[in-house]
């Protein structure tokens, strides 16, 4: 059900903010786990309620979405080296 919820979250950032970046399934649970890690969430009992809760408070709201937009930047940066290597 987090994951669900992480979904919500994730979609509402990237459409808010007008990214345009498709993220694979690996991706995602990556940043999902960097997420409960961060906000010291994995682990807990009630991952989904404690997530939503955070996303429902105003400040949170604002960090997670910092959080998920710094880390969108890192991984489109890295992308971007990405392709760009092996290019004579």
């Amino acid at each position: 059900m987090s994951k669900l919820i992480f979904t919500l979250i994730l979609n509402e950032v990237l459409s808010r903010n007008r990214i345009k970046f498709s993220l694979s399934e690996k991706e995602k649970d990556q940043l999902y786990m960097e997420i409960l890690n961060h906000f010291g969430l994995a682990g807990g009992l009630n991952v989904c309620e404690a997530l939503e809760r955070a996303w429902q408070d105003p400040y949170n709201k604002g960090e997670i979405e910092d959080f998920i937009i710094a880390w969108l930047r890192r991984r489109m940066k890295r992308v971007a080296s990405e392709s760009q290597t092996g290019i004579i």
